[in-house]
């Protein structure tokens, strides 16, 4: 999927047609302190194995991407419901 760097579409803070810039949103780094990730870290301290059964099957050929569009006016930022793509570029 090819995308604009500079896409025209309605921001409801402005209540007009305005430019916005596409972004993708990244994932942030894992948090240690998280309560899911520190039960994960007592389970898999010492002796035993992995909590869970490891997948075992293929990755899916298309990944969920997220999109942000940011107003250049008011600087809002509107994300909307993921896609799924096999490729995600941002053309000039």
């Amino acid at each position: 999927m090819k995308l604009p760097k500079i896409v025209k579409m309605y921001c409801p803070k402005c209540d007009a047609h305005t430019p916005h810039e596409v972004e993708r949103v990244r994932k942030r780094k894992a948090s240690e302190f998280g309560a899911g990730q520190r039960r994960f870290r007592r389970v898999t301290s010492g002796f035993g194995g992995f909590p869970r059964p490891r997948y075992e099957g293929r990755e899916k050929p298309t990944k969920r991407v997220s999109i942000k569009f940011r107003c250049t006016k008011c600087k809002k930022a509107i994300t909307i419901p993921t896609q799924r793509a096999k490729k995600f570029e941002i053309i000039e």
